[in-house]
């Protein structure tokens, strides 16, 4: 493991997941647990550091706009937004 913040955050989201598996034994879930106290607990997720030099891809979240905005499933009012957002972009 290299330690970069992705690193890290890819470790923490695997002992994440199994706290969550029901298939999981208490022994492992207890060692996961420890293991995100060591990682830094939510802190430690890729994104959550509030690191204002750390930013989200513009060209990804445009993605994501186009995405809601072509979504039939996304109610009316939550395709309006979309499309405030991506044209204040």
């Amino acid at each position: 493991m290299q330690n970069t913040a992705e690193d890290i955050s890819n470790a923490a989201s695997g002992h994440k997941a199994n706290l969550s598996n029901p298939n999981t034994s208490e022994e492992s879930k207890a060692h996961s647990k420890e293991a995100l106290k060591s990682l830094g607990g939510e802190e430690a997720f890729y994104g959550k550091q509030g690191d204002p030099n750390v930013s989200k891809n513009p060209k990804q979240v445009a993605g994501g706009y186009k995405a809601a905005i072509n979504n039939d499933t996304i109610p009316e009012s939550g395709t309006k937004k979309a499309e405030e957002k991506l044209n204040n972009m």
